[in-house]
């Protein structure tokens, strides 16, 4: 159910604070005259209205959203994401269930530039061997 109209603020500050918790304290992307708005756009519907909505939990908005980057081409997103992934829940098995997957509905081609950012990532948070390596 929605809650209804939240405060512009109220919208931008929900959105940062889920940002942070999904993707990390990692350094964001800076706005600047060109890109602030975008910026802003972002955190307040994309962070603060869907990713703060109660209908998934965000095990499940990951595994939708590295569905949704893979099918995209989004790779330097799809690593953010997969960090986000791992520290939303998904284990590496998930991870690479999830991107299988694609492989049928996305193409081959695409879950195979995944697999290779996906293996990469895993690597790098949680240690050699852990993603096949």
């Amino acid at each position: 159910m929605d809650p209804g109209p939240a405060s512009a603020a109220d919208a931008y500050d929900q959105g940062a604070r889920v940002r942070r918790e999904v993707l990390g304290d990692g350094p964001a992307e800076s706005a600047d005259a060109v890109t602030g708005d975008f910026h802003d756009f972002v955190t307040r519907y994309a962070w603060g209205g869907v990713w703060a909505r109660p209908g998934l939990d965000r095990r499940s908005r990951s595994l939708v959203t590295l569905t949704a980057l893979t099918a995209g081409g989004h790779l330097d997103d799809l690593a953010a994401h997969t960090r986000a992934a791992l520290r939303n829940g998904l284990t590496p098995e998930e991870i690479e269930e999830t991107l299988l997957h694609t492989a049928v509905y996305c193409g081959v081609p695409a879950a195979s530039a995944a697999f290779s950012v996906a293996r990469r990532v895993i690597s790098e948070e949680s240690g050699p061997g852990a993603a096949g390596a």
